[in-house]
């Protein structure tokens, strides 16, 4: 009879980290795997704010070919840089390889979040009213070449949103354990915090109805936040992103292309 393997501690920690590193916890608030600095905090904040600030009211050049992607560009640059400068070495944990149960579970936290946000938005749109994204409307008198710019300048957009939405609950994080709190409440409080900034930077869009953006736009943020940490990479929380919002600006355009055939 062959003689049984046995499994010595060592190859039983080796086995355990490997496990472990297939799911790494979130990364920087507890120091791993690179520890930063308040004022590196400071410094990635300032970004994110820079970030929104020069996307909201940068200036483009008219008829500068190209002009209009510099402000969606420099959206997500802006707070990478500084945070490659504050966690160098480390700054690359946000992400991990996409694979395909990646790809699967981007479709299915977008599918999730216009499942949980649809019906409320009906159910509550008496009581809130309904501000429309104009972005919707432009997009109905544009050219065919002018709409595929819009669907492609919006993917650094809303990767750009997905760092300034997950920096800001990290370095939350990293504070609220500093003081001592444990990592559910401390992630929780984060969660709920990043998810009204998130509700708040879209006030401008939606005519300041400050109700509608708490209640539906903060609700889909939690659910987008959920993607992140869930799979731990922000990949996938901004390909969530990207699908949802695509088929929230292509449904009308095709709702209303199948009514002119009709």
């Amino acid at each position: 009879m062959a003689a049984q393997a046995v499994e010595t501690p060592k190859e039983s920690a080796s086995a355990a980290t490997r496990t472990e590193s297939d799911r790494p916890d979130l990364p920087f608030y507890n120091g791993l795997p690179r520890r930063i600095e308040p004022v590196g905090w400071a410094a990635i904040l300032s970004a994110c704010v820079l970030a929104v600030v020069q996307l909201m009211w940068l200036p483009v050049p008219a008829g500068v070919l190209g002009a209009q992607w510099i402000p969606m560009l420099m959206f997500p640059v802006l707070p990478l840089l500084a945070l490659a400068w504050a966690a160098p070495g480390g700054w690359t944990a946000l992400y991990r390889r996409i694979r395909v149960r990646d790809v699967l579970a981007m479709v299915g936290f977008a599918a999730l979040n216009l499942a949980v946000v649809t019906p409320l938005a009906l159910a509550l749109q008496p009581y809130l009213g309904s501000e429309a994204n104009p972005a919707i409307a432009a997009l109905t008198d544009m050219s065919a070449l002018e709409r595929v710019q819009f669907f492609a300048a919006s993917i650094p957009q809303l990767i750009g949103e997905e760092l300034v939405t997950i920096l800001p609950m990290l370095a939350l994080m990293a504070y609220l354990t500093h003081l001592g709190w444990k990592r559910r409440p401390a992630l929780a409080i984060a969660w709920v915090a990043s998810a009204l900034l998130f509700a708040a930077l879209h006030l401008p869009t939606y005519g300041w109805n400050v109700l509608q953006c708490l209640a539906l736009i903060g609700v889909a943020r939690l659910v987008l936040t959920l993607a992140y940490v869930v799979t731990r990479n922000l990949g996938v929380s901004a390909g969530a992103h990207i699908v949802n919002d695509w088929v929230t600006f292509a449904a009308p355009l095709l709702i209303g292309g199948a009514a002119l055939v009709a």
